[in-house]
């Protein structure tokens, strides 16, 4: 609706994880080298958390991408409480058939078979686990025992788990210790601090089609703060500026009309509870009279619990 408005070729913001439109800060720089350096040095765990949003699917995606033509893929995205029988989701996973099997001896001796055809060839199998941090601790160990498959040098099962803060939690517990021990690699991708936020906006918007600025310095900086720089949560507010800023027909996102995009979400059915507007709009003592910050007046904990709603 907005893209010729702003001279862009695509929407920047979507939500969707895209590897087309992902930012390689320092952080996601790192926690994409590890990934790389786990599959190519075959570790046999390797362990990626973050906070809700902060970009792992897009991360996997993109490692998907970038995967040599001798690895055999197979990846689990809905794991929830009620997982069921971990070894019937692997082979769903890889497209294996097991009929209507329920015996987990048949359903083990079919992935062993499966795995020892794939390294006949040359080939390596990977599982990808994501939104990990539902599964039990009795899957988790369940995981462990299936990478005893793996035997001298080569790794014939290599695994990548992705999951919230809550997966490392339990990966520490006494239970998984041995678990844990064997993770080749654990990283933790943080939120993207200030500079990092207007390098991810001013990144998206070139992609989308936009070399010139959008977001004025002042919104930026506004954007992060109630961001927390947390990449989806980003996307969400951006993306609605700029269906303000047609609206309106500004030619740039300000930080008074993306206060009041916030302030809207604040008031609206989003939800449950009243939340105060954002802030006053004031001038700075130490800056130029043409320049103003913006002064929240919600605490860290109003903002976690706004923006946790809409991630839930």
């Amino acid at each position: 609706m907005y893209e010729a408005h702003f001279g862009l070729k695509e929407k920047p913001f979507s939500i969707l994880p895209d590897p087309s439109f992902l930012y390689l800060g320092r952080k996601h720089q790192m926690a994409f080298t590890l990934l790389e350096y786990a599959i190519e040095n075959q570790a046999g765990f390797a362990v990626i958390t973050g906070e809700v949003g902060c970009g792992k699917t897009t991360l996997i995606r993109h490692l998907l991408n970038r995967l040599s033509g001798d690895i055999t893929v197979g990846m689990i995205t809905n794991t929830h409480e009620s997982f069921g029988q971990l070894l019937q989701w692997i082979l769903h996973a890889f497209g294996l058939d097991y009929g209507n099997s329920r015996s987990k001896v048949t359903l083990y001796r079919i992935f062993t078979d499966f795995l020892i055809a794939e390294y006949a060839k040359g080939r390596r199998t990977l599982l990808i686990i994501d939104e990990a941090q539902n599964l039990s601790l009795a899957i988790l160990e369940e995981l462990r025992m299936l990478s005893n498959i793996n035997a001298d040098k080569d790794q014939v099962l290599q695994m990548i788990l992705s999951g919230q803060p809550e997966l490392k939690e339990k990966l520490k517990r006494q239970e998984l210790r041995q678990f844990a021990q064997r993770v080749a690699v654990d990283y933790e991708l943080l939120p993207l601090d200030a500079e990092e936020t207007a390098h991810y906006v001013t990144t998206r918007l070139q992609i989308a089609g936009r070399d010139a600025p959008l977001f004025t310095p002042e919104a930026i900086e506004l954007l992060h703060r109630h961001t927390q720089g947390i990449p989806r949560r980003i996307n969400i507010l951006c993306d609605m500026a700029l269906v303000y800023g047609y609206a309106g027909q500004q030619q740039q996102i300000d930080a008074s009309l993306l206060e009041e995009v916030i302030g809207d979400k604040a008031r609206t059915g989003i939800f449950t509870d009243p939340v105060p507007l954002l802030g006053d709009v004031v001038p700075d003592a130490d800056e130029a009279p043409s320049r103003r910050v913006i002064r929240s007046k919600l605490d860290k904990q109003s903002l976690r619990d706004m923006f946790g709603k809409i991630d839930s």
